[in-house]
């Protein structure tokens, strides 16, 4: 105690000019600048809480309302980094990282032999109408930065500083932990790791602890999803059709609002009515989770339903061992007294495409292949053939894909990312990213189903330089970074850092891959270096999940994902797919948190659901869209928050469901991981 009374009288000992300069006696901090909320200056008190951490808690008093544009405090490590990190890119310096943003918050910044991370207390999640919390990384200045400012959404997802933000009279503490560290090499390889034991321990595990897990709780969310998509839902979200001669079926690719059996308006499709088999939209993903279900309860219309959506994966046609990812139907516009709505011309006008989400076109018919996509939908055709049933069309069709692949990778050892449908020219495009991780995971299995030794060598082979290029300096870019809803960038950024940030736009779907994949040559090769790698991008991967819960944030959200450092979603739609792989670590490593995150991803992947059984949303939703009911349940928006903001009115609820990509996506999950794993990982 002593020693923390010296420390708070050399801050209170150390004002200077119109803002707050402290030179602190902090380890690896040159110093920290506060600025002063109008004519009051900054107090500030250091607490040593363990070597190497320190708490640090700025105040302001003031006796009357200040209005102004920002007030920061600047923190200035006493090395040059040459590796940051952040969790949102704030590309000018306008910019900032909304509170929004704080799903396990920090900033981070290395040199060879440096760690310094500024990590915001969440005890102390400041709230205020005039203004909120944000942090900042500022590269080329060196400066670390958390204040408070008035925010406005801009692009998709951006924050710029507003303006007149509104400071009421009291106190304002500012709190924060500086955690410094020198010649720590767990900490060099891996610095993530300290942030999330941080937040786990001090608030993840205890919400994990208190929420229900139980598999009656999973299995009324089944329940929902199969009575919504096959019962309720069933006319808008179940299509069954003939295509190349075969009968197939599949639930279609999106639903809105207006589909509803109580909307009491016309339907308005939202995009064209299709099926995808796609690395996000994968319906033969889904339909292994129906069948998993289906044969666990002995019910043969949804095992029926799951097959048809096999015989549907396996029409897709094939040039040259490529094939097709989306089936889709001319679409039109009915014009209904003085309004258009969109609607299909229905399954007789059915044709083969690519996803849109591409660099080149938004026309499925024109979208190049994806390498992507083929190797992930080639990765669940070998689950299915190896744990559901032995239907050999499925490992020849996945071997067919197989041979052209090994074509494609280049001399480095990556796999492009697009090829043209006609020429089968290489697009330049992600031409070297691990996005080739993906084609590393289905090649291993297919290793290990065939025993062929060339798809071992080639997968291997893609991962070296992953491990090389990709890992080190945090170059996670995929089709999701650039071609989705959030294009930031996308001209004119690919391959290269935010330089104000020192840091890659990024996307935690190739970590996702590249993870797995690592996961994936420790079992086949049992050498831990992949082990050890592969915790490193894990734990990046967990950077983007959320370790606590909001006050700001209405909807159960601890062990949701994110998406971006670029956008705003909470408990998107991927956690179903990142949760066994968290458990595989965990097992692997022998280390509960990974099992714990796992889980509540597991169930975050559900919180978005309209149903009972979460109610803090089905309050969110009835405030939307007031005329939902019964029949609505199991209705599920892919994610929460996703425009930036969120409001106890409902704010940030959405409009839409995706079967393959939020319940569907969530029951095969949650399917597969109770045939893997058993009850027992259920509380």
């Amino acid at each position: 105690m002593k020693k923390n009374r010296v420390v708070v009288l050399i801050v209170l000992l150390s004002f200077v000019g119109v803002s707050s300069l402290f030179s602190a006696p902090i380890d690896l901090v040159k110093k920290i600048k506060c600025d002063s909320l109008g004519d009051v200056k900054a107090t500030v008190n250091v607490e040593p809480v363990s070597p190497g951490v320190n708490r640090v808690t700025v105040r302001y008093v003031t006796n009357k309302n200040i209005i102004q544009d920002d007030c920061a405090i600047r923190i200035t490590p006493s090395f040059k980094p040459t590796f940051h990190w952040a969790p949102h890119l704030t590309p000018e310096d306008n910019y900032v990282i909304d509170r929004h943003l704080f799903r396990t918050p920090a900033l981070i910044v290395q040199d060879a032999k440096h760690t310094l991370m500024l990590i915001p207390d969440t005890d102390n999640p400041y709230t205020s109408p005039g203004f909120q919390l944000y942090m900042d990384m500022n590269a080329p200045d060196n400066e670390l930065v958390f204040g408070m400012c008035r925010t406005n959404v801009t692009d998709h997802v951006l924050y710029q500083k507003d303006g007149a933000a509104v400071f009421c009279e009291g106190t304002i503490e500012l709190k924060f932990f500086l955690v410094s560290s020198t010649g720590d090499a767990g900490m060099q390889q891996n610095p993530f790791r300290f942030v999330l034991n941080h937040f786990w321990a001090e608030k993840g595990a205890s919400v994990f602890k208190e929420t229900d897990l139980s598999r009656k709780l999973f299995d009324k969310y089944c329940r929902h999803t199969y009575r919504w998509a096959f019962s309720t839902w069933a006319e808008p979200v179940w299509q069954e059709f003939n295509i190349n001669g075969k009968h197939v079926g599949a639930p279609v690719f999106i639903v809105n609002y207006t589909q509803s059996p109580n909307y009491p308006g016309e339907v308005n499709e939202r995009e064209m009515r299709s099926v995808w088999n796609q690395a996000w939209f994968s319906s033969l993903r889904s339909a292994s989770g129906l069948f998993r279900y289906a044969r666990r309860t002995n019910n043969k219309r949804l095992m029926d339903n799951a097959l048809l959506s096999k015989e549907l994966a396996l029409a897709a046609p094939q040039k040259d061992g490529l094939f097709y990812a989306v089936v889709a139907t001319e679409m039109e516009q009915v014009e209904i007294g003085d309004k258009k709505y969109n609607r299909s011309k229905g399954w007789k006008t059915a044709y083969w495409g690519n996803s849109n989400r591409n660099p080149q076109t938004w026309d499925i018919r024109k979208s190049p292949f994806h390498i992507l996509d083929m190797s992930w939908t080639a990765y669940i055709m070998l689950q299915w053939y190896d744990e559901l049933e032995k239907d050999k069309r499925l490992l020849d069709y996945a071997t067919s894909y197989a041979e052209a692949l090994l074509k494609l990778q280049d001399t480095k050892g990556y796999f492009p990312a697009w090829l043209d449908t006609e020429s089968l020219k290489v697009l330049p495009q992600l031409r070297e990213s691990p996005e080739s991780s993906m084609s590393a995971l289905f090649l291993l299995k297919l290793y290990q189903l065939t025993k062929d030794q060339r798809y071992m060598s080639a997968a291997l082979a893609a991962l070296k330089v992953i491990e090389k290029e990709i890992i080190p300096v945090g170059r996670w870019e995929d089709f999701e970074t650039y071609w989705s809803c959030c294009r930031y960038g996308s001209k004119d950024l690919q391959g290269k850092k935010v330089a104000r940030n020192n840091m890659y736009k990024q996307c935690n779907f190739s970590m996702f891959w590249t993870a797995a994949a690592l996961m994936e040559a420790y079992r086949v090769t049992s050498n831990s270096r992949y082990l050890q790698t592969g915790q490193r991008v894990v734990d990046e991967l967990l950077m983007t999940q959320a370790s606590w819960q909001p006050p700001y944030i209405y909807v159960d959200a601890v062990g949701g994902f994110g998406v971006m450092n670029c956008d705003g979603e909470w408990n998107d739609s991927r956690g179903s797919l990142f949760a066994e792989m968290l458990m595989d670590y965990g097992k692997a490593l022998n280390k509960e948190e990974y099992m714990q995150r796992g889980i509540m991803a597991l169930k975050t992947s559900f919180s978005m659901m309209y149903c009972p059984e979460n109610p803090r949303a089905k309050k969110l939703w009835e405030n939307t869209w007031s005329f939902f009911s019964t029949e609505d349940y199991g209705f599920m928006m892919e994610n929460y928050g996703h425009g930036g903001k969120t409001s106890p009115e409902g704010e940030g609820m959405g409009e839409f469901t995706i079967y393959d990509w939020g319940n569907g996506a969530a029951t095969e999950a949650y399917n597969r991981i109770l045939d893997h794993w058993g009850e027992a990982v259920f509380k």
